[in-house]
């Protein structure tokens, strides 16, 4: 990235700062491609955003992005309760995350006329979140996680473990006392 460019990504970051909940200073956003509910994002200090994020607070929906966090380009996040991604974590591009579902139990009615819910999602710190890969409602990551490109994540997942797949599973840990990754224990 040229210096030009890292300039006017850090005057978009001003701009934003002034229109958004919180946007701290040092950090820089590419061009967005879409924004909803600007009051309700607080990005950290050290918060880099790539060119093509989309970022939508729907009702009361709250968006929180810790420090030193990076989000790749076209990276899209929904939400609609509180959505928080710890500090410094990594997104690689393409990634989509969400506390929304959509009802569909009225067959014959659209989706979109028939509502939503909203289950908690937060991703931990230090986390990494591979190219691709959709993190949906419910998904709560703990510290560390590592999930694979393309996974499909929802549950609840323990701090250091790596998931992959569709559905995403654990398929490493952390052991502390090895002080390396172990293959997960199959149930």
């Amino acid at each position: 990235m040229s210096f030009f460019s890292k300039v006017g990504w850090s005057i978009r970051a001003l701009i934003y700062g002034v229109l958004m909940r919180s946007f701290r200073f040092p950090g820089y956003i590419g061009p967005p491609i879409f924004l909803l509910g600007l009051r309700r994002m607080a990005l950290g200090r050290r918060v880099r955003v790539f060119p093509g994020l989309r970022a939508e607070c729907h009702g009361s929906g709250e968006l929180v992005i810790e420090d030193n966090v990076a989000l790749g380009q076209c990276v899209h996040i929904t939400c609609g309760a509180r959505l928080i991604i710890g500090q410094g974590t990594v997104i690689a591009g393409f990634v989509s995350i969400t506390d929304i579902d959509h009802e569909y139990q009225k067959v014959g009615v659209p989706v979109m006329s028939q509502g939503h819910t909203t289950r908690e999602t937060s991703i931990g710190k230090n986390c990494f979140i591979g190219m691709g890969a959709r993190i949906q409602p419910g998904t709560r990551l703990g510290d560390g996680c590592v999930v694979g490109a393309n996974s499909v994540v929802r549950g609840e997942y323990p701090a250091n473990s790596v998931l992959v797949g569709a559905p995403a599973k654990v398929v490493r840990t952390y052991d502390s006392s090895q002080q390396a990754w172990v293959r997960a224990v199959k149930h």
